[in-house]
């Protein structure tokens, strides 16, 4: 079952963004805390939005996609760039990583959305088979780029 987010799912959301920088081996890099994510998602202008997928059996969440929209100007429509993907380790292999990504696509598909775009790290094979097997394909030839903390506030200073 999958359904959008509402307030009430904050906690649960920011528990599942805390176990997936676990998992990618950054949990001192995960510093939003639940106020901020209530903002982002539920704020007077949303920057966020977000989807469960809860167990159909017993309706507990056991995953979420947190995603934003983009805008190509190559193809001159807004896409949906998936921020986080994550499922809960017990709950993997049921079908709620799909149906997450089923219901990105059929929200890009109603809205006329031409893109569906994630990042994945480089060593997260079952990730990348379980993505290379719905028919995403990596865009080669690009690299991101990321400027924060220090960085970006000296460049935001013109140094």
């Amino acid at each position: 079952m999958i359904r959008t987010a509402t307030p009430a799912d904050v906690p649960v959301i920011h528990a599942m963004v805390r176990e997936l920088a676990e998992y990618e081996k950054a949990p001192h890099e995960a510093k939003a805390d639940e106020t901020q994510l209530h903002e982002a998602l539920f704020g007077e202008r949303p920057a966020a939005y977000a989807h469960i997928a809860a167990d159909d059996s017993t309706g507990e969440p056991v995953g979420f996609a947190l995603w934003f929209l983009n805008f190509s100007t190559w193809r001159g429509v807004h896409g949906i760039y998936l921020e986080d993907l994550y499922v809960r380790p017990a709950a993997r292999g049921a079908g709620h990583g799909k149906a997450l990504l089923t219901e990105l696509a059929r929200i890009c598909a109603e809205r006329g959305y031409q893109r569906l775009e994630w990042s994945v790290l480089d060593w997260n094979a079952p990730s990348i088979a379980f993505y290379e097997a719905l028919g995403a394909r990596p865009q080669s030839g690009w690299t991101v780029y990321r400027l924060t903390d220090e960085p970006l506030t000296r460049l935001a200073d013109g140094n």
